[in-house]
């Protein structure tokens, strides 16, 4: 598996963005200020994160999808450890993420690679998103804020 930079000439795979944020208008909007990275497998695209910076010295990964004949197979677990390490290598201090309330293997994802939860924004996704979004039967109403420090 590669993982390169999506250049500007490349439209962003907006099907494997979605699985990860189904609001067009939100992965729109982080695409503008953002850094897409895209998994490929055999000329296959099978991954993709974003990196936004959003302070001084610090980063978000605002995406991580993996397409779906390719997840549970540890690819996404690599992707985060690629966006750590990228974020390092230009220089960023802290790097953060946000994911639902619902997300419960995200969740655990981040925990796993050295994210520490920092905060709630409670009813982001109700401010933030027109449709109910469900996840493992439960309402995704609150972003959890995790953060490392590189």
């Amino acid at each position: 598996m590669d993982i390169r930079l999506l250049s500007d000439k490349e439209k962003p795979p907006m099907d494997l963005l979605l699985l990860a944020d189904p609001s067009p208008k939100m992965v729109e909007e982080y695409l503008k200020e953002g850094e897409s990275y895209i998994a490929e497998s055999e000329n296959q695209l099978i991954g993709i994160y974003v990196l936004l910076p959003t302070r001084p010295e610090t980063v978000e990964i605002v995406n991580v999808a993996v397409a779906e004949k390719y997840q549970s197979r540890g690819i996404g677990k690599l992707l985060v450890k690629d966006a750590i390490e990228k974020a390092k290598i230009k220089g960023f201090k802290t790097i953060e993420v946000g994911t639902g309330n619902s997300s419960i293997g995200q969740l655990a994802l981040y925990q796993k690679s050295g994210f520490r939860i920092t905060g709630v924004d409670k009813d982001f996704f109700i401010r933030n998103y027109e449709e109910e979004i469900y996840e493992n039967g439960i309402q995704c109403q609150d972003m959890l804020r995790l953060a490392q420090e590189l």
